[in-house]
């Protein structure tokens, strides 16, 4: 199964996790990194409005034409109230997964579509429960570079999965993009078509 567009599609991120879904869903697309500060306040009381957003920062950063199709996301691990962003160094990173250690945590990832002078948005809410960890399997972790570049400083996908007890929702969303929620976003607006077949 593969869907074409009728305007090139964008993704403004250089991350592997988004760029491996969209290659799974059957879309072709080029990758326009954004490189916009990631470090905004955050109001406790709207999580998804943050998410989105940051997302919407980084599409319209790389934006440059109504000719195409721009797609960004942003993912973001609260607690309590609390992000717990990218960690800064190894020491935050450990700091994070321990006080994650056995807590529920939601996973927030709003996307920004910009396509047609239309700005389409909305976000994905997953719930993760790790398992009581100790510090000696976080140490190692974090030693392996894999915390380094992920929201929460756990990657699901990798061996962040050994923390995870359980979750609730949508495994893509975790990972870092809901794709079943943009390609179907993108069907209604006719922004995607199956290849020899209708919308």
């Amino acid at each position: 199964m593969k869907f074409i567009s009728l305007k090139p599609i964008v993704l403004a991120s250089s991350s592997p996790r988004r760029k491996e879904l969209l290659q799974l869903a059957g879309i072709d697309f080029t990758v326009r990194p954004s490189d916009v500060d990631e470090d905004m306040p955050f109001t406790p009381e709207e999580p998804y409005e943050y998410a989105v957003r940051l997302s919407e920062r980084k599409a319209l950063a790389v934006f440059e034409s109504e000719e195409e199709i721009v797609i960004a996301a942003d993912t973001i691990v609260v607690k309590d109230g609390r992000v717990f962003p990218k960690p800064k160094d190894d020491a935050q990173a450990i700091d994070f997964l321990m006080e994650l250690s056995g807590e529920l945590h939601e996973v927030i990832t709003g996307v920004t579509i910009l396509a047609n002078g239309k700005t389409i948005q909305f976000a994905g809410l997953s719930q993760v429960k790790f398992r009581q960890l100790d510090e000696e399997l976080v140490r190692a972790y974090v030693k392996s570079g894999d915390a380094s570049d992920k929201a929460g400083a756990y990657g699901i996908q990798t061996q962040g999965m050994l923390f995870v007890e359980n979750m609730v929702g949508d495994y893509q969303n975790i990972v870092g993009l809901p794709i079943s929620d943009v390609v179907n976003r993108m069907r209604q607006e006719g922004l995607l078509i199956l290849e020899g077949g209708g919308a």
